[in-house]
């Protein structure tokens, strides 16, 4: 690699990394403690604060009745653990714990618990890191109360003179150890509480491919939750659309990711659940999860032909989420205005009159999806070419042809006889009972009267989503804006 390459890839690196402090929910104890938090390019990283041993190897027992605290076990490996008899050994002194433990034959049972408190009581070298004032203040322990260390010292008591260690003599330190590794490729950011279509605040958590979860991550402020919220799915998008670019070649993806599905007004279940689109070819899909083998692709929950169907922003949005995270900065964006996540949120028309309304984390992913259905519609609208739906006029079976090229023919069904073609240029409007009938006007280009047609079909939403497609990919088309936007096709499947 050139030296300006390197640069570039350097870049890119630091693009993708970022580190920092957080706070983790525990649902099962409903505290928090903090972690560390690391993300690359492909993988994000909670670390927690933990003491290992780094000089050693047998296992220390401290604790007992004479310091009126359970017996604490500094070490102990997995193969040291069996089953045998039990003993207890709450209230011994060390040497009856080690006596009890030497005569109680081969195999002993012994029931542990792991003390998260532990740790910070530990007497550490001079120099390592120690619990600020506000994470030692959020519990209380015996081990704290009694001022005992696992090296057998207390808290209350001078320190001795610094002498050298012996061999065997412990020695600990804290670290960042990984507690949780989730791969970012097709996992899923939400700030939704479970089950509901409220947001949290100043949280949220990350979600692996194969479900595991980091649990609720807490921050400080907005800015810094929306920080990291951006960085990862910025991360979790370049993934996809890294992905998309290499699957393209042989099915076809436009694009592909998580969205959260708003229930309707009438709609007893769930109040969300998180579902996985594509546009792939033809077809918008809808996955409970992403597919990830070509048989997969037959297991989706529903599917709409793309031009059938019409997308609707709910909300005009901002292409990225500069705006929003500069009020988060300012103070000036409140939980509140983003409670119904109205600006997130995009609708899919179906036919028959229904619909499915969908919600996304950033204003940024809003617009991606908004960009690639359009060209998703345009492409498909230029392979198809034309489309034909049978319907009727005064008892008789025709034919409506809606055609890239030439615009709107309609024939008698039996013999294939034009009636009549129109442009369509030439539509300059039309109305419906939002059942089966339409009626479509469009303009004489001799004599320049407008002329009335009627028609009824048997999916009438289908028909007129057709006609705003085929219309739209005509517009755009002879729109030079449009069809430079199209070089999108460079940036995503390139």
């Amino acid at each position: 690699l050139g030296t300006e390459d390197m640069i570039n890839a350097a870049k890119q690196m630091v693009k993708h990394t970022k580190a920092g402090i957080a706070l983790l929910y525990n649902k099962e104890t409903s505290n928090t403690y903090d972690v560390r938090l690391k993300l690359t390019k492909e993988v994000f990283t909670i670390q927690k604060l933990d003491v290992v041993c780094t000089r050693g190897g047998d296992p220390q027992l401290n604790g007992g009745a004479e310091h009126k605290v359970p017996v604490v076990i500094s070490k102990m490996f997995k193969d040291q653990v069996g089953k045998a008899r039990i003993l207890s050994l709450s209230l011994s002194t060390p040497p009856r714990q080690v006596h009890l433990l030497r005569t109680a034959g081969e195999e002993v049972t012994i029931t542990v618990r792991y003390l998260r408190e532990v740790p910070s009581f530990l007497k550490l070298p001079l120099g390592s890191p120690v619990p600020s004032a506000g994470q030692s203040s959020r519990v209380s322990s015996p081990l704290f109360d009694s001022g005992l260390h696992l090296n057998g010292n207390s808290s209350n008591t001078a320190p001795s003179s610094p002498s050298k260690p012996s061999a065997n003599e412990p020695k600990y330190e804290k670290r960042w150890l990984d507690a949780v590794s989730l791969p970012l490729l097709m996992a899923r950011v939400s700030r939704y509480k479970a089950r509901t279509d409220k947001l949290r605040l100043n949280s949220f958590e990350v979600c692996a491919l194969d479900g595991t979860s980091t649990n609720i991550l807490q921050f400080c402020t907005a800015a810094e939750s929306t920080d990291w919220l951006q960085a990862i799915s910025t991360n979790i998008s370049d993934l996809t659309l890294e992905n998309v670019k290499w699957i393209t070649l042989f099915l076809q993806i436009v694009h592909m990711g998580w969205v959260c599905e708003n229930p309707q007004a009438n709609d007893a279940g769930p109040s969300s659940t998180f579902k996985f689109l594509a546009l792939r070819g033809p077809s918008l899909y809808i996955f409970r999860s992403p597919p990830v083998s070509g048989t997969d692709w037959g297991q989706a929950e529903t599917m709409y032909i793309l031009y059938e169907v019409l997308l609707k922003v709910h909300k005009l949005c901002v292409t990225e989420d500069c705006w929003i995270q500069a009020k988060f900065y300012l103070g000036l964006q409140q939980v509140e205005d983003l409670q119904d996540g109205e600006p997130f949120c995009f609708s899919i028309l179906v036919s028959h009159g229904q619909s499915h309304t969908f919600s996304v984390e950033m204003t940024s992913d809003l617009a991606v999806w908004e960009k690639s259905f359009q060209r998703a519609v345009f492409m498909e609208v230029q392979r198809v070419g034309s489309k034909t739906y049978m319907c009727s006029s005064q008892g008789k079976v025709l034919c409506l042809t809606i055609d890239f090229g030439s615009g709107f023919t309609c024939s008698e069904s039996s013999s294939k006889n034009t009636l009549w073609r129109y442009k369509f240029s030439q539509l300059k409007g039309s109305s419906d009972d939002g059942k089966t009938r339409v009626k479509l006007l469009f303009k004489n280009a001799d004599n320049k009267q407008i002329e009335m047609k009627e028609l009824e079909f048997g999916n009438l939403t289908a028909v007129l989503h057709c006609i705003s497609s085929f219309m739209a990919a005509k517009v755009a088309s002879v729109d030079p804006v449009f069809v430079k936007c199209q070089s999108i096709s460079g940036k995503y499947m390139s």
